[in-house]
Formats: C-alpha cells, sequence, structure tokens
C-alpha cells in the first residue's frame, strides 16, 4: 500500500496499515518538518471539522491514543495540560466529551475578564515537531518507508501498489479534482514563556480572529487567524501585533514576551471530511482521507482507523 501525504494524517494512517502488518510506503511531497502539521497549535479539541457526530467517534478514539502517548512525552511530545475553553457550554458536545478527564464548567473566579462562560477540561497539548518525529520513526520500526516524492495524480502510485490511501490535505484540491477544498490560513506567534502552564482557547465560530495560547516546550503558541481562502503564507505584522495583544488582554504578562517565530499554515477545510474508498480507472483503489479542517491531530487516530479498515476491505 501507498499513502499520500506526509502530514499528521498520513503518518497516522500508515503507521495504523504498518502495524497491522501490511507492507506500507508513505510519499511526501515535503519533508514531514515542512508540513502544515509541523505548525499546528495542536490542543485536541474539535475546530471546524463536519460532520460532528462522526468526528466524535474519531476523537474518542484518538483520545484513547493520545492518553497512552502522553505517558512518554519526552519521546512523543503529547503532554496531558489543564486549561479553559472560553464561550463553550457543556451541553451538546457529544460522548467524547465524557472521556475528556476534569472536565467541568468554570467557575466566575476561575474566568478571565471578558469572558461569561468556559469549561475547564486537561486535553492532550502536542509538540508536533517531536510528535511528526515519533511518528516517522515508529512507522520505520513497523516497516514502512518514507519517500520524497511529488506525484500529480493516482495512476503513478497505483502502478506501484493495488491500495493508495490519499491523505494529501490541501493537494487532494488538485490531486483528486476537489473544487470542495479550500484553505483557511492560520498564523500563529510564537513567545519566551513567562510562566505561563495553562492553555485558554476563544474560537468564535466563523470568526476571522481567535485567541488562544499553548504553552509549549519551546514557548507559548499565541493565535491566532482562520481566513477562508486564503493561500498567503507570509506572516503579517499586523496580524501578529493583533493576536499578541488579544493574548495579553487574557494574560497581561505576555505583552512584553519576546518573540520567538512567525508561522503561517493552511488548514484544508471542506464541508465535510472525505473517508471513502473508490476505484482509480486502470485498476486498484484509492481511499481518501482528507479534509479535516482545523482538528487534523484532535481525530487523526479516528480517521486512519476507519481508513485502513477500507484499505484492507479493498485489498
Amino acid at each position: 500500500m501507498i499513502v499520500v501525504g506526509g502530514g499528521v494524517i498520513g503518518l497516522t494512517t500508515a503507521v495504523v496499515l504498518a502495524e497491522s502488518g501490511h507492507r506500507v510506503g508513505l510519499w511526501t511531497r515535503d519533508p514531514v518538518a515542512r508540513t502544515t502539521s509541523a505548525v499546528a497549535g495542536a490542543l485536541v479539541w474539535p475546530y471546524r471539522i463536519e460532520p460532528a457526530r462522526q468526528v466524535g467517534v474519531w476523537l474518542e478514539e484518538s483520545l484513547r491514543h493520545y492518553v497512552r502517548l502522553a505517558r512518554i512525552p519526552d519521546r512523543t511530545g503529547v503532554r496531558i495540560v489543564a486549561g479553559l475553553m472560553a464561550d463553550t457550554p457543556l451541553t451538546g458536545l457529544g460522548s467524547w466529551a465524557s472521556r475528556v478527564p476534569e472536565l467541568r464548567e468554570a467557575r466566575t473566579d476561575e474566568l478571565p475578564d471578558g469572558v461569561a462562560q468556559g469549561l475547564r477540561a486537561a486535553v492532550p497539548l502536542i509538540d508536533m515537531p517531536v510528535y511528526l518525529r515519533y511518528l516517522k520513526a515508529r512507522l520505520r520500526a513497523a516497516g514502512g518507508t518514507v519517500e520524497r516524492r511529488s506525484v500529480t495524480g493516482f495512476a503513478e502510485p497505483a502502478a506501484e501498489a493495488s491500495v493508495v490511501v490519499d491523505c494529501s490535505g490541501l493537494g487532494a484540491r488538485e490531486l483528486a479534482g476537489d473544487a470542495s477544498l479550500y484553505p483557511v490560513r492560520g498564523q500563529v506567534v510564537i513567545v519566551e514563556n513567562p510562566g505561563i502552564d495553562e492553555w485558554f482557547v476563544a474560537a468564535v465560530p466563523g470568526s476571522s480572529e481567535t485567541t488562544y495560547l499553548l504553552p509549549q516546550p519551546y514557548g507559548v503558541l499565541l493565535g491566532g487567524t482562520a481566513s477562508d481562502h486564503s493561500w498567503d503564507l507570509s506572516p503579517d505584522p499586523a496580524e501578529a501585533e493583533a493576536i499578541v495583544a488579544r493574548c495579553a488582554r487574557i494574560r497581561p504578562e505576555l505583552a512584553g514576551a519576546r518573540v520567538l517565530e512567525h508561522r503561517v499554515g493552511l488548514r484544508p477545510a471542506r464541508p465535510r471530511v472525505r473517508l471513502e474508498a473508490l476505484p482509480v480507472p486502470g485498476g486498484g483503489r484509492v481511499v481518501h482521507n482528507y479534509g479535516h479542517g482545523g482538528a487534523g491531530v484532535t481525530v487523526a487516530w479516528g480517521c486512519a482507523e476507519a481508513a485502513a479498515r477500507l484499505a484492507v476491505a479493498s485489498v
């Protein structure tokens, strides 16, 4: 089998297949460390992804994996971290919420100024550069291979494998001819950590601005933006300044924190995740697994398991 795409979705799917005993080659256009996944904030919580009911199933499966991986954070980059999800009621989250440790309504004295309600929870927060290296090493340990290779269609990988798994993210817009796939541009700022050990997120559905701060081993990741249909990968200085200002209203000590890095990534959004198997002209099957919006990390293991089932059924 060949998996196309070296981000978190492709790597996780390849790991699941390889550890199930299949011969797997992963083809990636970009180095793993330069994929969109590498710049993700990587807090495990659903964001800009549909359909909601199926997302809950994928999320539950993923949580089980991340909780286990958090037992060895130095190797995996996965930690369980407490924080506050602002302006979010407890009702309506779905069955996955019952698996989130310490999930509860926040008390009034736990809410920052200007925040009317929120949830306290302890969820996986992932250092993505470390985690992607871990997944790559785990794939190779299971006998899988990783190759830098670009493709313009599925005929090329289908000539070498009877099953191709398409985890190409935004690349599927051209590769699979999927015009419903579009980028949601996200910009973040990395600053020195002035002593913050909890995360905070305030994301209004449909808004192009979000406010989040995620303490990572390399600093605090501050966000962010959500600009639909923007392909611009250049950091915008005005947006960066606004991001820091929004986050400093939540944690004033961030106002003077030294900026370490600016990052921009393009989330692969779609009306709903595409997870299906189809025949390839000339023989073979392609399993599509893309369109995860802002929640690729959040649902990666659940979607990988589902894609693997489709792949095996196609053999």
